[in-house]
């Protein structure tokens, strides 16, 4: 969740620095510092714990000045949020540098750094990043060849910016498995981990690639690619505003968050992922330690995010042999269960604020239960400070009361566990590499989905007289059917229900007519057939069906069922596709009844009481 800017130019870029690190606030941080060379040469740099505003107050009695410079906002991972552990990092006074990411090999390079006399003042793992590249500029390299060769040596995930004194106009930033891009001005060009940062000064950008280096100065752009070629990345112009974090073009904050889940996803992914495989560093300072010892897993949560772990329980059963129990967390608190040895507790909040979790994860720890996991969107959150561990989904600002983007990167948080955690029991690794394959497809997976934006809305003029709805699935579908029968309450007010396919024929059949819409989702699975079957006891008791289901499979239009064709996709990550389609029914269902879509009546975004 850390941010980072940057920029070289005519002018004094502090001010577009803050303001491009006050554009990244949302996405979590506890503190914030910039480096500026000044046009004596000499590296200005400024740190404060807390928020920008604290930064600004400590710049006021240290006031800096000049046209080069990088920004960092931090959440702590690698040592506390204190100004010592805020970037940038600077070695002797010559290089200075940010970094978002993890660098795994980090305590190895440190042991070989002190044995050559650097001094570190932070518990960081970026700290060995600075003293690499000084000690490359130290060995007679310039300053994009001294930033090549210090990568090569990390492990991990990165992305960085560098300035020096050595050579004053230039820039070097580097990527690998973290996003960063290149703000193109004229006569400055600019980075960020992030163009919501850079849209006040630009909104032409370059999206770097897996491998890329640059040299930047106020001038030109310079890329190198992972094998040392030069080659151009295409500039992209932005159709985002300064005012990015407003509704935009959509009429509805949830309408534009359902359609910003491919970067959301996206954005979960970057960083954690490297060679095909999961980092376990992302889950925080001594995760594999912990992970070592569980021999199963217990999720508490609420609401959506309760759903979100219904699904992970079949994920961690099924792929990575893990036992798992799933459990309302304002029921759990109450319930005085059987504490298993070395079980992980996983807590899933959006807010990270949600009462009923909280108590339930301080209940837990009462009761003696083993480490906690925290899967937040919200890193400041009370959950993350009381959790062992945390990984955050990244969502980005979730404005709508009904949780869209934050469910779904939610479970991509929960697929990522599920893979560091199968490796240790069940799961080869043949079947990591085709999970990891499977989430880095979801972005595009998802657009596919939401390009049946229209054919829903009309569809969803079905439900524009009735009062009640069935949704039916089966396996990891039920679930999901859960969460669009929750969606559809929330924001609509029609009264809906969610059972398991097979479970009809035991009372809900009995509701079945003509008024009551019974909506199912039929992904291409073992339980294909099983459903099919499930949905003909409707249609023969005269139910309106509306079946979102596989291309690949044999249901058709007719009359009573309407079909709503959904590309193919593989089993592992369905649950997270076919939840989208159910979001814009319940969307434009909502509209048709004229509720308050964004703020739905009775309801919270966060909710701090029991």
């Amino acid at each position: 969740m850390c941010g980072i800017v940057g920029a070289v130019a005519e002018r004094n870029i502090v001010p577009v620095l803050l303001e491009g690190l006050r554009r990244l606030e949302y996405r979590g941080y506890d503190s914030a510092g910039i480096a500026v060379l000044d046009r004596h040469g000499c590296i200005g740099r400024v740190r404060a714990p807390g928020k920008i505003d604290d930064l600004v107050a400590v710049l006021k009695d240290q006031p800096q000045s000049g046209t080069i410079g990088i920004g960092h906002t931090r959440w702590a991972t690698h040592g506390k949020p204190t100004t010592a552990n805020a970037h940038p990092h600077v070695c002797r006074k010559t290089v200075a540098v940010v970094h978002n990411g993890i660098i795994e090999n980090h305590e190895e390079l440190r042991r070989e750094q002190k044995a050559r006399a650097y001094e570190f003042t932070s518990e960081t793992d970026t700290e060995v990043i600075v003293h690499l590249i000084h000690q490359h500029l130290d060995q007679g390299k310039n300053l994009l060849d001294a930033v090549r060769a210090a990568t090569a040596e990390l492990e991990g995930a990165y992305a960085l910016g560098v300035i020096s004194n050595i050579e004053e106009g230039h820039i070097i930033t580097a990527r690998l498995g973290s996003p960063l891009v290149i703000g193109v001005g004229i006569g400055e060009h600019f980075i960020a981990s992030d163009v919501a940062a850079l849209l006040p000064v630009t909104q032409n950008f370059i999206f770097l690639e897996d491998g890329d280096v640059a040299d930047i100065t106020k001038d030109n752009v310079t890329i190198y690619d992972a094998e040392g070629n030069i080659v151009e990345r295409p500039i992209s112009v932005s159709q985002l505003t300064a005012d990015a974090i407003g509704k935009g073009q959509y009429n509805h904050y949830m309408m534009k968050e359902i359609h910003e889940q491919p970067n959301a996803i996206a954005e979960t992914l970057e960083g954690r992922i490297s060679k095909k495989r999961v980092l376990e560093a992302a889950f925080g300072v001594g995760a594999s330690e912990v992970f070592d010892q569980i021999k199963g897993v217990h999720i508490i949560a609420c609401g959506t995010s309760y759903h979100a772990g219904m699904i992970a329980r079949y994920w961690f059963e099924s792929l990575a042999g893990v036992p798992c129990s799933v459990e309302v967390a304002s029921e759990f608190r109450y319930r005085y269960p059987v504490v298993r040895n070395n079980s992980l507790i996983i807590s899933i909040s959006q807010s990270g604020e949600t009462a009923d979790t909280l108590a339930a994860l301080q209940e837990a720890r009462k009761r003696g239960y083993g480490h906690s996991l925290a899967i937040c969107n919200v890193p400041e959150s009370s959950l993350v400070r009381e959790s062992d561990l945390f990984l955050m989904t990244r969502a980005g600002p979730e404005i709508g009361v009904a949780s869209t983007k934050a469910f779904t990167t939610q479970l991509v948080s929960l697929m990522l566990l599920v893979i560091v955690l199968g490796r240790r029991h069940a799961m080869p690794g043949h079947v990591e590499e085709a999970l990891v394959k499977q989430l880095i497809s979801l972005p595009a997976k998802v657009e596919e989905v939401l390009a049946l934006d229209d054919k829903i809305k009309e569809i969803a003029e079905q439900f524009g007289d009735k009062h009640h709805a069935l949704f039916l699935g089966r396996g990891t579908q039920y679930p999901v059917a859960m969460e669009g029968a929750l969606k559809l309450k929330e924001i609509s007010y029609i009264h809906a229900e969610a059972y398991p396919a097979g479970e009809l024929k035991h009372g809900p059949l009995a509701l079945v007519d003509a008024n009551m819409p019974v909506v199912a989702v039929a992904p291409n699975n073992e339980l294909l057939e099983k459903l099919k079957s499930n949905l003909q006891e409707v249609s023969a008791r005269g139910g309106q069906l509306l079946v979102f289901a596989d291309e690949s499979i044999h249901v058709e239009t007719e009359e009573g069922i309407e079909v709503v064709s959904v590309a193919s996709v593989d089993d592992a990550i369905a649950p997270i596709v076919y939840s989208v389609p159910l979001q814009l029914l319940s969307y434009h269902v909502a509209v048709l009844k004229g509720t308050d879509v964004d703020q739905p009546r009775n309801l919270a975004k966060s909710v701090t009481v029991e």
